[in-house]
């Protein structure tokens, strides 16, 4: 009798232990990337663009503006994005509205693209736009509470919060250079999960 308590015990601490070495299967999602970066962009409104890849987290060259190797362009306040009128890529976007942290599945449908050269998919609008300028200080600063949702050039996705928009400034403080410091989380598996 003792011997058959002892085996049923061991049988038992084996399954259990089989159980708990179990591989969780139960998530394949590759975590998306995070990262927090910055460009500088000319506040000239005649100036080039600045292109930036979130694939490659880096300024794209301009002599690649006609490719899909980058995502958004940015001069000044305008956003373009690589689709339709603006490149050949696959980019659209959804400006969201809510908690940055807390948006973990990007939309299948509903992107916005650059329609035309003033019907842009990121509105720019002095009032009706994605920041605030203060005009005594010439300071920009994001709107509260809004980020954008954007399918990039590649068909990848991407969620992205300003977190700033710092100046150079020239003689009478109105700007020459924007700094835009902003985070992103890119989901290199294609997935729409961050």
């Amino acid at each position: 009798m003792k011997s058959l308590t002892l085996h049923i015990l061991a049988g038992v601490s084996l399954i259990a232990g089989l159980i708990s070495c179990k591989k969780d299967t139960s998530n394949n999602t590759i975590p998306a990337v995070t990262k927090t970066d910055s460009i500088q962009v000319a506040f000239d409104p005649a100036a080039p663009n600045t292109f930036f890849s979130f694939k490659n987290d880096a300024v794209v060259a301009n002599s690649d503006s006609a490719t899909t190797n980058w995502d958004f362009g940015l001069r000044n306040v305008n956003f373009i994005i690589n689709s339709h009128i603006s490149g050949p890529g696959n980019a659209g976007v959804i400006t969201q509205t809510g908690i940055y942290d807390s948006y973990t599945q990007a939309a299948q449908s509903g992107y916005a693209y650059d329609t035309t050269s003033t019907q842009l998919a990121i509105d720019a609008g002095f009032t009706t736009g994605w920041y605030i300028y203060n005009s005594t200080t010439h300071a920009f600063s994001p709107k509260a509470g809004q980020f954008f949702v954007i399918r990039t050039a590649d068909n990848h996705y991407v969620k992205m919060e300003i977190l700033s928009v710092n100046y150079v400034p020239f003689a009478g403080q109105v700007p020459v250079t924007l700094i835009y410091k902003f985070h992103f989380a890119y989901q290199a598996d294609g997935s729409t999960t961050f």
